[in-house]
């Protein structure tokens, strides 16, 4: 199994995650959100084409996660996966056959995966993030939430790879200029995940296995690249070059699980 972010950031969001080999190979593209033109680039820069994509999955409503969805699944005609409430939050659009209702803890059979979805704590309507298994490996997909609840630890415990939020760093936020209201929103239990936060949920999920990390979803208002590496490389006990970071514009490289 490998993954690579496509785009991370309030800007947009987009990963592929591939498994198995030749004729059973499984590429997901979990969030989609990008213009179209701006994700056929991407897909390309990754050496890949639409064609190449067997299905999405859509954590949970806001623009920079929907994107172009239903424009992108009814032109190459791909199955999307969301919640129930993600949908009914979108408006109910009509997907025709290709929707799928992903529900927490319910899998999904992905040919050469399983995908595991699980809620998280965020202000959205039915936010889903995902735990993806070939048999062999774990990769835990997670951004978008205010805290680590005990249900989010738990879904994530044995992973050999993370993608996970990083968003803000405290100082930075209560120093920008955001309005009062907005860094409440972001701050706050239901909004993104901090630094020390995310730092401490890896002390609590690393284990022998676990052998990539990389942080997603910074802020480019507030927060660093490298503040981030420090605070999660102290977290882990690792060297910072070995924390990966997802950027807006380029992602990440593609990455081995």
């Amino acid at each position: 199994m490998r993954f690579k972010n496509l785009a991370s950031g309030s800007t947009g969001n987009a990963t592929v995650v591939e498994a198995g080999h030749g004729a059973d190979c499984r590429r997901l593209l979990v969030d989609c959100g990008l213009g179209l033109r701006q994700l056929a680039q991407r897909l390309g820069l990754a050496g890949l084409q639409p064609s190449d994509l067997h299905g999405l999955f859509i954590t949970h409503e806001h623009s920079d996660h929907i994107g172009c969805a239903l424009s992108f699944s009814a032109r190459h005609g791909l199955p999307v996966w969301m919640s129930e409430g993600t949908w009914l939050a979108l408006g109910e659009p009509d997907f025709g056959d290709r929707l799928r209702l992903a529900r927490d803890q319910v899998p999904i059979d992905f040919g050469p995966m399983a995908l595991h979805p699980f809620t998280v704590p965020h202000d959205a309507r039915e936010p889903l993030q995902l735990r993806c298994e070939d048999g062999q490996v774990r990769l835990g997909l997670l951004t978008d939430l205010g805290h680590v609840s005990p249900h989010v630890l738990s879904q994530l415990a044995g992973c050999h790879a993370l993608l996970m939020e990083s968003n803000h760093d405290a100082a930075l936020l209560s120093q920008s200029r955001y309005p009062a209201f907005l860094k409440r929103r972001i701050s706050g239990p239901w909004g993104h995940l901090e630094n020390t936060c995310t730092a401490q949920a890896l002390r609590q999920l690393q284990h022998p296995g676990l052998r990539q990390v990389v942080a997603a979803h910074l802020s480019e208002q507030n927060n660093q690249p490298d503040l981030v590496r420090q605070v999660l490389s102290d977290a882990l006990g690792w060297p910072p070059e070995q924390v990966g970071i997802a950027c807006p514009v380029n992602g990440s490289a593609w990455i081995e699980v």
